[in-house]
């Protein structure tokens, strides 16, 4: 994975603009903490939007709110898109927690668009099982056998045992930017109430503070963890589209492909249909996952769609 400073340095900064990081927002309005740990409800100048959590961002004071100048470059940002809307998760993520559970069993095709999502943007997926002690997780263990042979990180857990929650994730979470993504009812928020045991209390002083009454769950919020690091929590999904990626970061997001597509015949080949591809071939062989290269087919599929409406 890419590495890049975390906090950058601000250009032609004045001595009244202050550099701060977005660490909850609601509508217009945002949460920043400051570089000094201090936090300041602000909102963007003008007209201008698009910031999200997790960005660094140039402020100018306001009495005792502040003024949103400009948004710092980001490393990258995790977000999907349908027909309808985009929804933003968090920019500058390090990793991606991706939380799934035997009850209600979770979607392959969800979990799938998720690691296409991370992948695309450079983050680094891990997959967190919870429930694990329950009877069904063998089903869920099979599940996520397409995942595992990818690579991918699969961490079993029971968030209601808060330490033992603690002690398999905590070392995995230092020193990073980690967004906690899942499905509703995989029992993410208990996840991350093992993990920040203030996390309730914090979420409503900030609530207040924005003037969100008590619409705390749909909000996403970036936590500090003890020993260093940031865990952003985001709500519950269930739709996961993909439509702002284009053909070539949908490849990205399958690694599988990586090494096949160097034996296709044609340099333009989308890997569904062409004479001498090299990813059908693999395909044909097991080597690919089936159900991992229908979720490409329908993905090419749907941004086709949106082109041509």
């Amino acid at each position: 994975m890419r590495h890049t400073k975390k906090n950058p340095a601000p250009s032609n900064t004045s001595v009244a603009e202050q550099q701060g990081r977005i660490i909850s927002s609601h509508g217009r309005h945002y949460m920043v903490e400051l570089d000094d740990g201090s936090i300041r409800k602000c909102f963007p100048r003008g007209k201008k939007g698009g910031a999200t959590v997790g960005d660094y961002v140039i402020i100018t004071p306001q009495g005792e709110e502040g003024s949103i100048e400009r948004i710092l470059e980001r490393r990258n940002l995790l977000y999907r898109s349908d027909d309808m809307r985009s929804k933003q998760f968090a920019a500058n993520v390090d990793r991606l927690l991706i939380v799934v559970a035997p009850e209600p069993l979770f979607s392959t095709d969800l979990a799938g668009r998720a690691l296409v999502g991370a992948w695309s943007a450079d983050i680094e997926p891990i997959i967190i099982l919870n429930k694990a002690d329950l009877p069904s997780a063998d089903m869920a263990r099979r599940q996520l056998a397409q995942f595992r042979n990818l690579g991918v990180p699969i961490i079993e857990t029971n968030a209601m045992d808060a330490q033992a929650t603690q002690n398999t994730l905590m070392p995995l979470l230092q020193g990073h930017s980690s967004l906690l993504l899942g499905q509703s009812a995989m029992g993410k928020s208990t996840l991350l109430n093992a993990l920040v045991p203030d996390a309730q209390a914090a979420t409503q002083e900030h609530s207040q503070a924005l003037g969100a009454g008590k619409h705390t769950t749909t909000a996403t919020r970036l936590y500090r963890l003890p020993g260093g690091g940031d865990l952003i929590d985001s709500p519950g999904f269930q739709a996961f589209g993909l439509q702002h990626l284009e053909a070539e970061d949908i490849v990205r997001g399958f690694p599988e492909f990586h090494d096949p597509i160097t034996h296709c015949r044609f340099y333009n080949c989308s890997h569904r249909h062409e004479p001498g591809c090299g990813v059908l071939t693999a395909l044909e062989r097991g080597e690919i996952a089936a159900e991992r290269h229908a979720l490409y087919t329908r993905l090419l599929a749907e941004n086709e769609a949106r082109s041509n409406y």
